[in-house]
């Protein structure tokens, strides 16, 4: 990992951050405003929703504000990436990369080979540094009651 940031810390459902992590999300999503259609899902996010995905699934941060959040959902055959938010101020400092690698650990841990995200179309350079990050586009899905793509699904196979 980095040794300039604290490993990644998987969040319990009591943890005291969860309102943080809420605050990083809708500022890191708020410039997808009138890009994206439909409304981003971080729009229903709430701390009983933040506390679903810890039960069904993960939540990882980077330091104690926090800095850096992703949520990791087990699928069948894979490893479901989303909601992967990093405060503005400390963009460009590998913080993605190193909740990727972690995402990646946590994917061997179920027995599984292939990591798998989601990005909106119009967010072309979501789509680039998933690219840098070793992920290829594999599919489009449309959100209901559209009848064009609205996502990209991107997967990354481990080695």
């Amino acid at each position: 990992m980095n040794a300039a940031y604290p490993e990644p810390t998987r969040l319990n459902r009591d943890s005291l951050v969860l309102p943080e992590v809420l605050r990083l999300i809708r500022e890191s999503f708020a410039y997808m405003e009138g890009r994206i259609d439909p409304p981003s899902s971080m729009h229903r996010l709430t701390l009983d929703s933040l506390r679903r995905q810890i039960d069904e699934g993960e939540i990882w941060v980077i330091g104690d504000r926090p800095d850096a959040v992703v949520f990791l959902t087990p699928k069948p055959g894979r490893l479901y990436l989303s909601k992967l938010a990093v405060d503005l101020r400390q963009r460009g400092r590998g913080l993605a990369r190193i909740l990727i690698e972690q995402a990646q650990v946590q994917a061997r841990r179920y027995g599984f080979d292939i990591l798998e995200l989601q990005s909106r179309v119009e967010l072309v350079e979501n789509h680039a540094t998933f690219a840098r990050l070793g992920f290829s586009k594999t599919g489009e899905t449309a959100h209901p009651g559209f009848d064009r793509p609205t996502s990209i699904t991107m997967q990354k196979r481990l080695g």
